[in-house]
This record gives structure tokens, C-alpha cells and sequence, in this order.
């Protein structure tokens, strides 16, 4: 029955600290097989005026954004066509990589090569997974895709996969894979 214990500052929301509690236990149950009713995580507050590192008082950095609801956000701006919204969750060195190696840098150049293959596309989502990344948390999407080719007949059931690689509670990148080529070959083919 393992068991974690955090000292934290005071001034934390509820919610930040449930999805921190949520986090130490899945980060546990990546190495010790213990079911997760049988891992206790608590959470020790100390007072701002209790607490010093180096002999000087600290208070504590503002909680990062959930990392899920930061890729929500960003995926329903993008679904209203509200780019605005949604450049403002990027970071400025973001990137996105879509089926066929094509890389793009900024949501206007991602619009115009979208142009071509679809005139629109919607996401019905099945799951979301958030792991440990490099540079932050690592959110993945997954369900399926629907909406209109350039003929105007509808498409649905195509699945996709996003993964979204997050630093400092902004969109670094994104990669993409879905089958909507394999879907379109099929139909153009006749299979």
C-alpha cells in the first residue's frame, strides 16, 4: 500500500490539487502494479509566512493549466473557425505535423492546405490519455472524424489520433494521424 506524501504552500485551487493528486498516483502506478484504491497521496499545506528555501519567504507559481481542458479548448476554438482563441494557447515555436510529413507552423497555413481535401471536418472523441512528456504534459485524442469532401458528399467513422505535446500550459506541437487518405483511395477506387 504505498503511500505519497507533498508539502505544498497554501494557495492552491481544489481542482489543481485533485488533478495533482491524480497525477502522483498515476506516476506511481508506472512502476509499483498497485491498484489505484491502494495508493494514498496527501497533501500537507504550510502557511506562505512557514515557509523559506534559501532564507527567503516564497509563495506559490501559479498552477499550470489542465493540460486535457488546454487541448479541449484549443480543439473546439479550432472546430468554430476561432483562430484567435486558439493561437493564443500556442506557444510561438509550435508546429504540426499531419499525415504525408506535412509540417506546418501556424493555424492559417493549416486552413488553407485543409482547403483542398475537405470542406469541413468534425471530431467525435472516444478518449483522452495524458502522460509524463519531455517539456510537459503529453495529451493524446482519439475517435473519429466526420464532415463534407470538396464534392459535397459526407464522410464519418475515419479515425484519428492527435497528439499534443504541451511546455509552460501552451501547445508546443501537435502530430496527427488518421486514416482519411486511405478512405478517400478506397472510395476513389471503388473499394
Amino acid at each position: 500500500m504505498p503511500s505519497i506524501a507533498v508539502t505544498l504552500i497554501e494557495g492552491y485551487e481544489d481542482d489543481d490539487k485533485q488533478r495533482l493528486c491524480v497525477a502522483l498516483t498515476g506516476a506511481l502506478r508506472q512502476v509499483i502494479p498497485a491498484p489505484p484504491d491502494a495508493v494514498t497521496v496527501a497533501l500537507h499545506e504550510v502557511a506562505p509566512t512557514a515557509y523559506m528555501r534559501g532564507g527567503v519567504p516564497r509563495h506559490p507559481a501559479p498552477a499550470l493549466p489542465d493540460p486535457e481542458a488546454l487541448v479541449r479548448a484549443f480543439l473546439g476554438a479550432m472546430e468554430a473557425r476561432d483562430l484567435s482563441t486558439a493561437s493564443a494557447m500556442l506557444a510561438d515555436s509550435f508546429l504540426m505535423i499531419f499525415p504525408g510529413d506535412v509540417v506546418m507552423h501556424t493555424l492559417e497555413e493549416l486552413i488553407a492546405w485543409a482547403s483542398g481535401r475537405y470542406r469541413s471536418v468534425c471530431k467525435a472523441y472516444e478518449r483522452f490519455d495524458t502522460a509524463s512528456g519531455e517539456t510537459g504534459p503529453t495529451v493524446y485524442c482519439y475517435g473519429t472524424l466526420s464532415g463534407e469532401w470538396l464534392d459535397g458528399s459526407s464522410f464519418e467513422g475515419i479515425r484519428f489520433i492527435d497528439r499534443f505535446e504541451t511546455e509552460d500550459g501552451k501547445l508546443i506541437r501537435q502530430d496527427v494521424w488518421n486514416d482519411m487518405g486511405e478512405i478517400k483511395y478506397a472510395e476513389a477506387s471503388g473499394g
